[in-house]
């Protein structure tokens, strides 16, 4: 396709600006709905993106298209906006695009190589989502890493109260993960602060499975290969009953105190 058919399709296109909106409009109807909302949210204006869309699939400006994809997909990360509409709006841009071309071409009688064209466009366009897509699940993947990191080291927050002790408060569900995740940072911990005791106060928990309550146990194992006294307070009656039933013995490292008080009183006498 030349430069000169190039420039007469997208003039013919930016003419028709108003026509072609309805008609996109039209074909996503379901995105329509989101487009005030879209903007609002992530400032995403889905009108303005759909021609440069179009004047990159027409002039075949493959670097620049892939580039507004990496940051069309980033944004779109970045506010959790639903893949569906995306995939959707791209195809109606895609449909409305060639109903346009169509009209151009039938009404100016252009000789054209057809399949030429059609190559050009949809492969443009494909490559647009190939871009769109990576950029999108290679941030996503950033962020949930960044966000799995803050929730871990929030969810294992070991406060020292003097230069040998430590607590680690355990509130809300524990689950497999969790119980791993911090079996790796109380070790790590222990070794770096050189924590002589650490009191776990477990009165924020409700109930435990079995195989976390396993973790628990090799947890406080663990921290006693590394010389670590590990003092349990707060059991709740369900947990305990947990443990009888599982037949859960601590060895005698481990001292059980009632509540976390109690706990503090006894080592800051000491």
């Amino acid at each position: 396709m030349t430069n000169a058919l190039k420039n007469e399709l997208n003039r013919f296109i930016e003419e028709n600006g108003e026509s072609f909106v309805d008609e996109l409009l039209v074909e996503a109807s379901t995105v329509k709905e989101k487009i005030n909302t879209i903007l609002e949210v992530g400032n995403i204006d889905l009108i303005n993106n759909a021609f440069k869309l179009v004047g990159y699939a027409l002039e075949n400006k493959l670097d620049e298209l892939r580039q507004f994809a990496n940051v069309e997909g980033i944004a779109w990360a970045t506010h959790s906006l639903t893949l569906s509409f995306k995939l959707e709006w791209v195809q109606a841009i895609r449909r409305t695009l060639w109903t346009f071309l169509q009209r151009y071409l039938n009404e100016n009688k252009v000789d054209i190589e057809f399949f030429q064209l059609e190559r050009q466009i949809n492969s443009s366009i494909d490559q647009f989502l190939n871009a769109f897509f990576i950029s999108y699940s290679a941030y996503k993947d950033e962020l949930l890493k960044a966000q799995r990191d803050l929730v871990e080291n929030l969810s294992v927050p070991i406060i020292p109260i003097n230069p040998t002790v430590c607590i680690l408060p355990v509130i809300g569900s524990i689950d497999y993960y969790r119980a791993r995740v911090m079996e790796e940072k109380v070790l790590t911990e222990i070794g770096r602060l050189h924590i002589q005791t650490l009191v776990m106060d477990l009165s924020g928990i409700a109930d435990m499975e079995a195989e976390v309550i396993d973790q628990l146990k090799k947890i406080i194992d663990g921290a006693a290969l590394m010389g670590c006294t590990t003092a349990i307070t707060g059991l709740r009656p369900d947990v305990v009953r947990s443990m009888v039933r599982l037949g859960v013995q601590f060895d005698g490292n481990t001292q059980m105190v009632g509540t976390l008080q109690q706990a503090l009183s006894i080592y800051f006498t000491n």
